[in-house]
């Protein structure tokens, strides 16, 4: 496996990375160029999204949530090959806040080896 990082949609991402982005909705301003693969299927559901509305005080429970849905959700293993295949994979998100994403859990997701 390569390496694999998060890095913010709107931020530069280094030469030669395979871009993917993990959110269900598509990023004003972002074309479509910025992005290798959309892949929105793995992205929180719009229930578990809404509850957490990028609040702080919701963040532990979203991540259950959205943990708990990254344990059945198919597209993971697409995303395990993309991670196995490809030498530098970067998670693509919208989110203003670095450490409390969905792509941030979806990273801790993966390294933990669900």
């Amino acid at each position: 496996m390569g390496t694999l990082r998060i890095l913010r949609v709107y931020d530069e991402p280094a030469a030669g990375e395979y871009r993917v982005l993990v959110d269900r909705l598509w990023p004003r301003g972002i074309g479509k160029d910025k992005v290798d693969l959309w892949l929105k299927e793995i992205a929180p559901s719009t229930e578990v999204r809404k509850a957490f509305g990028h609040r702080p005080e919701n963040f532990a429970a979203f991540v259950q949530r959205y943990t708990a849905e990254l344990e059945h959700n198919p597209a993971v293993a697409q995303l395990r090959h993309l991670a196995a295949t490809q030498a530098r994979l970067v998670l693509l998100y919208g989110a203003r806040d670095p450490r409390e994403n969905q792509a941030a859990v979806l990273l801790d997701f993966l390294d933990g080896s669900h």
